[in-house]
């Protein structure tokens, strides 16, 4: 299991390599540093087992303490309204954002869902803690069928926008992989291996994990 994941660690280190050329470094958070996971069933970890989801394995990786606060069903729309009392309860250092999945297969417009997880990104900042965007594939027939699907643009154009850093590409990759998935919208539990792998490699690029 630890070699698996040192292997996930490494090739998720090289596909970020070209993209984090010039990237802002950021305070290193400490071991015992609190993170909040927001998100929705991926988060959650639907599709493997308990403890086989990413922010467990994050937290493994990194030593920090990671409340997953993934709901099943939960939308970018929704978000904003139980997000104030996560923050007050667990007043993290870190916010690792993964959400809108579920906007994009209720057919809601990219132009509300970039709204809302602007609102989100807002949020967590007027908390005094940070943020990171995990960039979320916008499902549709075709990249089904061919099966590449691609990050939503409003996740890099978000992160531009509000000077914030993105996770690009590691899910979508995952779900573009059918080795790596439960089914088509949800990854299996060497897919959340590999998801926790890559968000760790990004952190480690930003400086914010060791």
């Amino acid at each position: 299991m630890k070699r698996r994941v040192f292997l996930g660690g490494v090739l998720a280190a090289a596909l970020f390599a070209a993209c984090g050329r010039d990237l802002p470094r950021l305070p290193a958070l400490a071991p015992e540093a609190v993170v909040l996971a927001f998100g929705d069933s991926v988060t959650y970890g639907t599709g493997a087992a308990e403890g086989e989801d990413w922010p467990t394995q994050l937290a493994a990786l990194t030593g920090w303490v990671i409340v997953n606060a993934g709901i099943p069903g939960d939308t970018a729309q929704a978000g904003p309204a139980r997000l104030p009392a996560l923050l007050e309860e667990y007043s993290p250092d870190l916010v690792v954002v993964e959400i809108g999945g579920n906007d994009f297969l209720r057919r809601r417009a990219r132009a509300e869902v970039k709204e809302d997880l602007r609102r989100i990104v807002r949020m967590v900042r007027d908390s005094g803690a940070q943020v990171v965007l995990v960039g979320v594939p916008e499902l549709s027939l075709l990249s089904v069928v061919a099966g590449r699907p691609s990050d939503a643009p409003i996740y890099a154009e978000l992160a531009e926008e509000e000077g914030v850093p993105l996770v690009p590409d590691v899910f979508s990759d995952i779900l573009g992989r059918p080795e790596l998935c439960a089914d088509r919208i949800h990854p299996n539990a060497a897919g959340y291996e590999r998801m926790a792998a890559g968000i760790h490699a990004r952190l480690r690029e930003l400086g914010l994990a060791r």
